[in-house]
């Protein structure tokens, strides 16, 4: 096992999802983790886009959504890759406490996710 585990997250738009991932990483990773978000770009918008080299860095690619899982490129032998179905909370329709509930619904969600994904990588998520 490498002395740090490279973990990318991948959304369509990195526009929320992938990026509370990786803001989650950190903190519970700590030095054992180096953690990085992009975009698969399908609708002509400016997202983090996912580049060769950040494929060749990865041993863990996280797939965020379903579009991400779906183009998801080629990847290099051994990175292991896991999909997270999330719902897009940007999606969310209603009033703003509605809204809000969405994103911090998602949110909960991706913080268990990543709380349990660490210890599966042999990760001390406690400190």
């Amino acid at each position: 096992m490498p002395d740090r585990i490279r973990i990318l997250y991948l959304c369509t738009g990195n526009s929320c999802r992938s990026q509370m991932a990786e803001g989650w990483t950190p903190h519970p990773g700590g030095e054992c983790i180096a953690v990085e978000s992009a975009g698969i770009d399908l609708s002509g918008r400016e997202p983090a886009v996912v580049s060769d080299a950040m494929l060749q860095c990865a041993d863990v690619v996280v797939t965020v959504c379903g579009h991400a899982d779906e183009q998801c490129p080629a990847l290099p032998a051994g990175v292991h890759k896991i999909h997270w179905p999330l719902i897009d909370p940007a999606k969310a329709t209603g009033i703003e406490e509605e809204v809000t509930a969405a994103f911090r619904a998602t949110r909960g969600e991706v913080e268990r996710r990543v709380r349990a994904l660490l210890p599966a990588l042999g990760v001390d998520a406690t400190t």
